[in-house]
């Protein structure tokens, strides 16, 4: 596991219950009747009652157009949006006006990329032939697609960091790859599939010393870790608000203030704009520059709320619980010959995203065959393809951990998978 407050506790048995019934969802029974297991927490997590409740709350109190009218409701909507904004900014160590809101993490990489194509000429952020763009072979899809289409756009080269066989990333390989030519580093905190934690302040500082700006996918880490942009030492960092315990439709971009400030406006419309005439157009400052249209407020406010929950707890504890859940689910696939973990195989630096194979069963069998159990897990490539081929595997099964995770959950998969050997006729 990444560094993390060592003196943090695990959380006690009543503790994890009660935080347990915060979550209706997983009180409800599955296929043949079983339980709910759910370790698909890295695709989407559950919400507890408060994030519904700051969402309904909004919804039948508050529902308005934010930022627009000067009548009650849309001044007390938009105290609510931007006191989301300044509550979730802290929560990551950013001041409220560099908190940027878009509808996922994909856009907000996709917002972050467009801008070394869209940039006026002469601009240092425009990139052109000669150029490079550094991403590494661990990267999902949606830090990976967005920058080959800007190299595609502008000419500009993509290069990527290897990862090698345990999984982590080939940091010899860095010295060569990272050039005065790289004028982008973008990679991810903790990998989607490997569970790996990446050093990002190291790597962050190699980019700086060649002048490149540097963009994290956050995804992975923010729901939990203890997060702090400054720390990091990054520019650009994107994370997701359903994966941390937040509503769907609601992601984030956060930017350095001056970075911001130099990028050009991603989509155009209402609300994002300082003047308009019919012979052209000025823009606001950021954060409203790149929040266009009717913003997603009702989200915001639920993303804040699932912010409140994770601080109560504290994310020193969700990191120790989790960290406690991932050992014992490495040592139990560690006991059956006939699995193999795709990637880090012990605790340091690495997350409660665990991938696995099954050596002569499809992960999609495997799938099914917890799924029998009540089991639920994510089957595939998980928008890493190129990730996959470079171990020369087609699909895993990956299992994903939360804060409401339960020791009792992870005994339970590991139960169901005994059942797979059984099902194909493989030799346990």
């Amino acid at each position: 596991m990444p560094s993390h407050d060592t003196s943090a506790r695990d959380l006690a048995p009543e503790e994890l219950a009660a935080l347990r019934a915060d979550f209706p969802i997983l009180t409800r029974t599955v296929r043949n009747g079983n339980p709910l297991v759910y370790l698909d927490s890295g695709a989407t997590s559950h919400k507890p009652v408060a994030v519904l409740d700051a969402e309904r709350d909004f919804y039948t109190r508050l529902n308005s157009a934010v930022h627009r009218g000067a009548h009650q409701l849309s001044e007390e909507g938009t105290e609510a949006y931007e006191d989301a904004r300044a509550r979730i900014g802290r929560f990551v160590g950013a001041p409220a006006q560099e908190i940027v809101f878009t509808k996922n993490a994909t856009e907000s990489l996709n917002l972050a990329a467009y801008a070394f194509s869209n940039a006026p000429l002469g601009s240092r952020l425009r990139l052109g032939p000669g150029d490079e763009v550094l991403i590494t072979e661990m990267e999902h899809h949606a830090n990976l697609v967005p920058w080959q289409e800007l190299c595609r756009r502008t000419g500009a080269t993509l290069r990527w960091v290897p990862v090698t066989d345990e999984g982590r990333l080939d940091l010899d390989a860095l010295p060569a790859l990272l050039t005065e030519r790289t004028k982008v580093f973008a990679f991810t905190h903790a990998s989607n599939v490997l569970g790996t934690v990446n050093p990002v302040r190291r790597l962050a500082d190699a980019g700086h010393a060649v002048g490149a700006t540097v963009v994290l996918d956050a995804c992975q880490s923010v729901p939990h870790l203890p997060v702090d942009v400054a720390d990091l030492g990054v520019d650009l960092l994107a994370f997701s608000g359903h994966k941390m315990l937040g509503p769907m439709g609601i992601g984030v971009l956060w930017g350095r203030s001056g970075l911001l400030e130099e990028m050009p406006a991603f989509l155009t419309g209402g609300s994002m704009i300082e003047t308009v005439r019919m012979e052209g157009s000025t823009y606001a400052a950021p954060p409203q520059r790149f929040e266009a249209g009717v913003p997603v407020a009702a989200q915001a406010v639920g993303l804040a709320a699932a912010v409140d929950y994770l601080e109560r707890i504290g994310m020193d504890r969700v990191t120790a619980h989790e960290h406690a859940l991932t050992e014992r689910l490495l040592a139990g696939l560690a006991e059956r010959s006939w699995v193999r973990v795709v990637g880090p195989t012990d605790l340091e630096d690495r997350g409660g995203t665990v991938a696995f194979v099954v050596e002569g069963v499809h992960a999609h069998d495997v799938g099914q065959v917890l799924d029998d159990s009540g089991v639920a897990v994510r089957v595939g490539h998980h928008c890493a393809w190129p990730l996959h081929r470079r171990f020369g595997i087609a699909a895993t099964t990956r299992a994903t951990l939360a804060v409401y995770t339960t020791p009792d959950e992870i005994d339970t998969m590991l139960t169901a998978l005994d059942r797979v050997p059984e099902v194909f006729g493989l030799a346990s």
